[in-house]
């Protein structure tokens, strides 16, 4: 019976690291939100990023929510936001009332266009609306263009805060994703290249952000003031990370390098083995960075003769997990009412039944798919994987 594949799963460190930070917080009872696994996984975490600082939290969702506030966005404020990403990026634009924008994507990273975020800036600043922040993501690993990013944010004052719940362990010239912007954000849920079950990091980058981060510390403990009793002056939030989940990071942590390898010979084998497919191409890789390839993905041109999802049917049938490159929030029915900006004149619907437009990122989403990236893979797994694809352009109508 064939094993099943997974796209992404939980791997724990074959040492054991995480079993023995959690006993460690049995042992001493410390299993609240609180307690010493949480405080070193924020400092280790600065030490191998070289963050200024770190509050370990809930999710990187409450991480996102938690750096919006700090950086002032509230009601009516308009925040530029990448569009092709996962939901979980936006959604926390609307917990504060602010207004969302989105942005296309350039095909070089698949990430925020430098331009269309310039042309955002001048419509929006030209209608007298200047935007706090810019919230741009490391879309799969691969490193936006972020010192042309960082560049246009500080000409136009705005706030930038990277979104590397994807990219933990990417580099770009040397210095870790999530670190060039004000604020960063990490993910460690259960599909991410570490996990610590669920979970979540804010990083503090500047001195400025580095001084908001005892107040996104005080929220995210229900904003308690320091009262003999029960009392708050500001709505707070119940998003501060455990000891035991942390525990769990702290032992990830150790073997991330690893993970990165693995990822990365991962993508390799999928460039040698099906990069070849005529119609086929896979996620690009710029020489400065060195992304940790936490999902390869690759587009199927229209001409292949072989759509998207039939690579994904194919490899369901072989108990093997596929899905789809994320859909753009632009495209997406809760965010329908908000603003687009993108170099792309005439925009338009060209796939009725995904809601895909001619934009980079709906290209990017209509020819995407993203292929199993599980660490676990064995190279029988990835060659399994690779030969059901290959049978797909051995078809006879192809």
């Amino acid at each position: 019976m064939k094993q099943h594949i997974f796209l992404a799963s939980p791997h724990m460190s074959e040492e054991g690291y995480e079993q023995q930070y959690i006993k460690e917080a049995f042992d001493t009872n410390w299993i609240a939100p609180l307690g010493k696994n949480v405080t070193e996984f924020e400092n280790e975490m600065c030490e191998k990023l070289g963050a200024k600082k770190a509050v370990a939290l809930s999710a990187g969702t409450a991480a996102i929510h938690m750096a919006l506030k700090a950086c002032g966005v509230g009601r009516d404020d308009i925040v530029f936001c990448q569009s092709l990403t996962f939901s979980a990026t936006a959604n926390p634009i609307t917990y504060e009332g602010a207004v969302p924008v989105f942005i296309d994507s350039e095909e070089e990273t698949w990430n925020m266009s430098p331009a269309a975020l310039e042309q955002a800036f001048e419509k929006y600043e030209g209608l007298g609306k200047k935007p706090k922040a810019v919230l741009v993501v490391h879309l799969y690993g691969l490193c936006a263009k972020i010192e042309e990013i960082a560049s246009v944010c500080k000409k136009h004052g705005a706030v930038l805060i990277e979104d590397a719940a994807e990219s933990l362990g990417t580099t770009y010239k040397g210095k870790y994703t999530g670190t060039f912007g004000d604020y960063g954000i990490i993910s460690f849920n259960g599909n991410k290249i570490i996990t610590s079950s669920g979970g979540g990091m804010l990083l503090f980058n500047t001195e400025d952000a580095a001084e908001k981060a005892a107040k996104v510390l005080f929220w995210a403990t229900q904003a308690r003031e320091q009262a003999r009793w029960y009392q708050h002056k500001e709505i707070g939030y119940n998003y501060r990370m455990s000891n035991i989940v942390a525990g769990i990071g702290r032992g990830q942590l150790r073997v991330l390098e690893r993970r990165v390898e693995k990822k990365r010979e991962i993508y390799k084998y999928y460039r040698e083995h099906i990069g070849n497919l005529p119609g086929i191409s896979l996620m690009p890789l710029r020489e400065e960075s060195r992304s940790n390839c936490w999902l390869t993905a690759i587009q199927v041109a229209d001409e292949a003769g072989v759509k998207p999802l039939d690579i994904m049917k194919a490899l369901e049938a072989d108990d093997i997990e596929s899905r789809p490159v994320w859909k753009p929030m632009h495209l997406q029915p809760v965010f329908h009412d908000c603003d687009f900006v993108s170099e792309i004149e005439n925009l338009h619907i060209v796939d009725e039944e995904m809601g895909a437009d001619n934009s980079i990122a709906g290209t990017l989403f209509r020819r995407g798919v993203c292929m199993p990236s599980d660490t676990k893979m064995t190279k029988e797994d990835m060659e399994r994987v690779c030969g059901v694809v290959r049978k797909l352009w051995e078809r006879e109508d192809v």
